[in-house]
């Protein structure tokens, strides 16, 4: 579908309208028209009024201007000093398939408009799978158009709001809802879900199975094809997010916007889900959507950065930007309304609190739920809800029990070994009675899944074990009365839990000259990077041992030890903690120095033989290289310096000191001239001096 805008732009939704019952499709919508094509933004918009927003598009600041985000209110610095608005609040976004750039792009943005960094390295930001791990689904580039949006927008309205990205490995609705299921149990405030498609017999069961969750906002894009329902924006369990036309003049935190019905919202009654007690409008018998709204047309739409699949900015809208915004204001709101009727409650008891739209549709139905010309006494009509947010009022859950205990501060942990002892301010607000315990519970931002530990005690100080070495742990802590639990502390800065390093494994050695070689398999690092290892040799054969060598890994080279005695070898680890139990012993190896030819045969002689030929003589070298002798050769000839190898001489013909050859092979009376050389398995070593005698 291609949707023009009242001015004439052109834009067109990124996923495919042609998807199959039990399946959604993301509703973002981009501008292709020229304009939007050749725009960028400016980090520091003036704006005029010939532009709509940031050269063309809204970026946070006309966003926080238009709906009075409290941190930005009353700002007068560009970009704003964010205080602690949202600080310890989760939002997640759930959507199908990965986007690569998923981390980098929302770091591009954010940075560009000044935002406060949001890096998995600082724990602000982290992408799991639909299970919690990493194991990411295949990628899609129109998926991760609708990824950027999401996060950028979250950024745009709660900068200091953790996000949580959860993505699911198809755009089915069992994947997406246990995507959702996911968020929440790793702590989410709020949930995103900018997707949808038709409703279907069975989507009761999966709005109970999947956006139920008492205590969490579950928010949902209604659309963005016009009049008409989608799932699961039709839920009762959810908080469904309509689109408007904004226009926002200025963006120094005053707002000064218009706003009328985006003809593409969705709207209408549900054909198969419930109405809840907190809908009492007529003209619907079971649900009606939607319950509030945010900007939504592309014509008045904004900024998103996005480097998958190529490009970097972009101009959005559909109520895929509507969905995050919303979420965003519960995560700022910090305690949604919870319930078994969904977060939406609250909004229909704080109507006033809500910027009314008045005018404009999104279809031929000739009442409140297609045009805001007809709208309700609240306010409402289906295409924008109750309105758009205007602060934090109507979003803000019952008022806390004055008797509560307020939230600890200054809080801060020390780590251990699989453990840390976490310190805190006790707060200024003690509530009535006095406070009777503490509860630390820990969140892990390497692993998700392995977080959630707690302890509790009477006062600062409480150890919490059970952690993962080597994962990185923030805590908050809660005081207790007999009036219930307070408010959570803000986060610890992280620490990460570690202890020396476990006994390396397979310890080998190769012996050389004087020295071996000695192999391993690393141990676990006990949390902490192995800075070093220790090699210590023992002489199992006599007293030459205790030499130690140090290396950085596998292999490690150890010196000074004797040829001819044997030895094993034991290897340590070391990290910050310290120094890691000895290996199990290697095997014995004993280092021998290089072997070499052996050197010449020592006293050579020749005489005649006493009865046919002659015989010659010779002592052992006085080396042997290093290596046995295994035979001799004979070099002989009639000349003087001319020898030839004549035959090899086998170690039968020698005994402990000399060896002598019969040479019967000769003339009688010739004079022969023989020449003897040691072979060993390095090869033939020098030959000794010519001796010659006359056969017989």
């Amino acid at each position: 579908m291609v949707h023009h805008g009242p001015d004439g732009n052109t834009d067109v939704n990124v996923c495919s309208y042609a998807v199959s019952a039990g399946t959604a499709r993301c509703f973002a919508r981009v501008r292709t028209d020229a304009a939007a094509r050749s725009e960028r933004p400016s980090r520091n918009d003036a704006g005029t009024a010939a532009s709509v927003g940031n050269n063309g598009a809204y970026d946070p600041a006309y966003l926080e201007s238009a709906y009075n985000v409290p941190w930005f209110v009353g700002t007068t610095t560009t970009p704003p000093n964010p205080t602690s608005a949202g600080t310890g609040q989760t939002v997640a976004i759930v959507d199908a398939y990965d986007d690569p750039n998923a981390a980098s792009d929302l770091s591009s943005y954010r940075s560009f408009f000044g935002l406060p960094t949001c890096t998995t390295s600082n724990g602000c930001f982290k992408k799991v799978d639909e299970f919690g791990g990493t194991n990411y689904p295949s990628g899609s580039t129109s998926w991760g158009d609708e990824i950027s949006l999401d996060l950028d927008m979250v950024s745009a309205i709660c900068p200091n709001c953790h996000i949580l990205l959860v993505e699911a490995r198809s755009a089915n609705f069992s994947d997406l809802g246990t995507a959702v299921n996911e968020a929440v149990s790793l702590g989410a405030n709020a949930v995103s879900n900018s997707y949808g498609g038709s409703e279907y017999p069975t989507e009761v069961s999966d709005s109970t199975s999947y956006y139920d969750h008492p205590g969490v906002a579950v928010v949902a894009a209604s659309g963005d094809n016009g009049y008409g329902v989608s799932f699961p924006a039709a839920s009762p369990t959810v908080t469904d997010a309509g689109g408007t036309s904004l226009n926002q003049a200025t963006d120094t935190g005053t707002r000064n916007a218009t706003e009328t019905v985006w003809s593409g919202a969705g709207s209408g009654c549900s054909a198969y889900e419930a109405k809840p007690s907190w809908q009492t409008d007529s003209g619907c018998a079971d649900r009606t959507v939607a319950d509030t709204s945010a900007v939504a047309n592309p014509s008045t739409g904004v900024w998103v950065y996005d480097s998958y699949g190529g490009g970097t900015w972009y101009v959005y809208g559909g109520t895929s930007v509507a969905s995050p915004i919303v979420s965003s204001f519960f995560g700022l709101a910090q305690n949604p309304a919870g319930g078994t009727s969904g977060s939406a409650a609250s909004l229909y008891s704080h109507t006033a609190e809500l910027n009314r739209v008045t005018s404009g549709s999104n279809g031929s139905c000739g009442s409140y739920l297609c045009n805001a010309a007809y709208s309700l006494l609240n306010g409402y009509n289906g295409p924008t809800g109750l309105g758009t947010p205007n602060g934090l009022g109507a979003f803000t859950a019952t008022p806390p029990n004055p008797n509560l205990p307020g939230a600890p501060t200054g809080v801060s942990a020390q780590a251990g070994n699989a453990q840390a002892t976490v310190s805190f301010t006790p707060p200024d607000n003690t509530g009535k009675p006095a406070i009777s315990s503490y509860t630390v519970t820990a969140a892990d931002s390497t692993n998700a899944g392995r977080g959630g530990q707690s302890a509790s005690g009477p006062s600062s100080g409480i150890p919490v074990t059970g952690l993962t070495n080597g994962d990185s742990y923030t805590f908050t802590v809660t005081a207790t009365n007999s009036a219930g639990t307070g408010p959570a502390s803000a986060p610890s800065s992280p620490v990460v839990p570690s202890t020396v390093p476990g006994a390396p494994s397979g310890v080998s050695a190769q012996a050389g000259n004087a020295q071996a070689t000695v192999s391993f398999t690393a141990p676990n690092n006990g949390g902490s990077t192995i800075t070093s290892y220790a090699v210590t040799a023992d002489d199992t054969t006599g007293s030459n041992g205790g030499q130690v060598a140090y290396g950085a890994s596998s292999p490690v080279t150890v010196s000074g030890l004797t040829n001819g005695d044997s030895y094993t070898f034991t290897v340590t680890a070391t990290n910050a903690d310290g120094t890691g139990p000895s290996s199990s012993p290697s095997n014995t190896v004993t280092p021998t120095a290089t072997a070499t030819v052996p050197s010449a045969p020592q006293n050579p002689s020749a005489r005649e033989d006493t009865s046919r030929g002659t015989d010659v003589s010779w002592n052992a070298p006085a080396s042997n290289g290093g290596s046995p002798i295994t035979s001799y050769t004979l070099y002989r000839s009639t000349r003087s310096g001319s020898e030839r190898a004549y035959v090899s001489v086998g170690l039968v013909n020698c005994t402990s000191s000399s060896c002598t050859y019969h040479d019967s092979n000769t003339r009688h009376g010739y004079r022969y001239y023989y020449m003897v050389a040691a072979v060993n398995v390095v090869g033939t070593g020098a030959k000794s001096t010519e001796v010659n005698a006359i056969a017989r």
